[in-house]
């Protein structure tokens, strides 16, 4: 990876509190995800808020085909990019999104990895940095969270771990979305996962990240597929909380 000099000036960093804010708008569309696009549109918009740097955002999702497609874009400029990426077939959303955990780029003028895209990118859409985090939602879904910069080096080790954060929620997000054997399958079944997401974060004190993990471990393990993990778990409590009230009833 490119070593990236952090001499130059930087943005003021995002206050605690944005970040905050922002992180808390997209659990709440995590845990109530009523409209995949919705979500991603929110966690993009998120970090190309909140993202020291980061001018727009967007998500590129590979398909069985070869084909990649652009979701939730913030504007026509991360569009533009994106499209420019798969036209040349080089970039790094691409290498992000076909093989590398992650990419950051100090300045897409001189950086030798994409000969072509790069000084394009900067010529005719004015972008200095870019940073792309590669994200896996087994068993279908693949791709990278792109975030783009107008400066050259406008990215720091703030702006990297923030994005890690984001790229962790758009995983969530197309892993309930892409959990069924076909995508209507999924959005028909996503609130049965999003409820025992819920349970699992109130029963253990933990983030949605981590609530969905553990769903994904129980449903490794036991070789059973994660929709019928979240309903078993959901019809569970929903049983306990049946008995808990029947038995109040009984006792007045």
């Amino acid at each position: 990876m490119e070593s990236v000099s952090l001499d130059t000036e930087r943005p003021e960093p995002p206050k605690l509190q944005q970040v905050a804010d922002a992180m808390a708008e997209v659990t709440a569309a995590l845990q109530s995800p009523s409209d995949l696009d919705e979500t991603l549109a929110v966690i993009t918009r998120s970090a190309a808020e909140t993202v020291p740097g980061v001018l727009e955002a967007s998500i590129s999702l590979t398909h069985k085909d070869g084909r990649i497609e652009t979701l939730a874009p913030t504007g026509q400029l991360a569009v533009h990019a994106d499209e420019l990426q798969y036209e040349l077939h080089e970039g790094p959303c691409l290498d992000a999104a076909l093989g590398e955990p992650m990419v950051l780029v100090g300045d897409l003028a001189t950086d030798a990895r994409w000969p072509v895209f790069g000084p394009k990118a900067a010529a005719t859409l004015g972008l200095g940095a870019h940073l792309a985090f590669q994200f896996k939602a087994e068993p279908h879904a693949r791709g990278a969270l792109n975030l783009y910069c107008g400066e050259p080096y406008s990215l720091d080790d703030d702006s990297v771990h923030l994005a890690s954060l984001f790229a962790g929620q758009v995983a969530v997000a197309m892993g309930w979305a892409k959990e069924g054997d076909t995508m209507s399958e999924a959005l028909a079944t996503r609130n049965v996962i999003g409820q025992a997401v819920g349970i699992v974060m109130e029963r253990y004190t933990v983030d949605a990240d981590r609530a969905f993990g553990y769903l994904v471990r129980l449903s490794q393990t036991s070789n059973t597929k994660l929709r019928e993990v979240a309903a078993s778990l959901v019809e569970a409590a929903n049983e306990r909380s049946q008995a808990g009230r029947n038995g109040s009833l009984s006792k007045g």
